[in-house]
């Protein structure tokens, strides 16, 4: 499945340049985090080997490392910088090395292409990191080779509905993509189908950042790397009058003295299970609430 095609490198970039101040303004990836274990928690499974896919700065080290003790935890990221901020956060100290049962490796590469032998991970985690991917196809069937059989795949990632106020507020004045394009629920578990998983469980929540002031939204979005990565896109339309105008349209958002930003975040997991080819297996889908 492939969608608008997303320019790495410039996504890359925007990544290693926000890696310094990305925890400030990182807040719903915090939020989502949360919840994400929350969910993890009622499902039964003890990995021995997890990997981390697009781990960011590397926040679900600590509590993945608590909550199984595994073997083998591995942080991978297309970001150099955030996999050197992952490496900071969750290197052990000398003393806990030596008493610690987990060996912690850091690799640099993208979910579409992931270096891991096949069979090999029993769990994958993956938190608000799928949107950057070109090919969700892809991704999944790179997913599957590596998990081992029963092996579980948890993820969250941004739905459609994802900075609608901003994006109705570009669209009434520009012709040109400015906001990344994310995928439905629906198409995402018939992804997960195509490529092998079993009894995928997905479902939508949506959340609602409020800010005072349209520079507050614009500062967040470029401080967690959240910048337009699209090939395409328009060029030299983030001037000064090309912001004033936007911010005088997502006015008409603003209630209770504050200007909403929503993000769509769908949750969902799948498992991987060596089933005969005529096996079917049914998606179950939760609405938003």
């Amino acid at each position: 499945m492939t969608q608008h095609h997303i320019d790495k490198k410039r996504a890359q970039a925007s990544f290693n340049k926000a890696s310094a101040i990305y925890e400030d303004s990182a807040v719903l990836q915090k939020q989502v985090l949360e919840e994400m274990f929350l969910r993890l928690k009622l499902l039964k499974i003890n990995p021995n080997s997890i990997l981390d896919l697009g781990c960011g700065p590397g926040n679900a080290g600590p509590e993945l490392k608590a909550a199984y003790k595994p073997h083998d935890l591995i942080y991978l990221d297309f970001a150099y910088d955030m996999l050197r901020k992952a490496e900071e956060k969750n290197r052990d100290h000398f003393l806990k090395v030596l008493s610690s049962k987990t060996t912690q490796r850091f690799i640099c590469a993208d979910m579409e292409a992931i270096p891991l032998a096949e069979n090999s991970v029993d769990m994958v985690w993956s938190n608000l990191s799928l949107q950057w991917c070109n090919d969700l196809d892809q991704v999944f069937t790179q997913i599957a080779k590596t998990l081992t059989h029963n092996g579980l795949f948890i993820f969250s990632t941004f739905g459609p509905s994802t900075l609608h106020e901003l994006r109705m507020s570009l669209a009434s004045f520009s012709q040109y993509s400015h906001v990344n394009q994310f995928i439905d629920m629906h198409d995402i578990g018939d992804a997960l189908i195509r490529c092998g998983f079993s009894d995928p469980v997905l479902d939508v929540d949506v959340y609602t950042l409020t800010y005072s002031t349209f520079k507050e939204i614009m500062y967040d979005l470029k401080h967690i790397g959240a910048r337009n990565a699209l090939q395409g896109r328009a060029k030299g339309m983030t001037g000064k009058g090309f912001l004033y105008q936007l911010e005088k349209l997502y006015e008409v958002y603003r209630a209770d003295e504050k200007l909403p930003a929503s993000y769509e975040v769908v949750y969902g997991h799948a498992w991987k299970v060596n089933k005969l080819h005529d096996e079917s297996s049914i998606i179950k889908f939760y609405p938003k609430q």
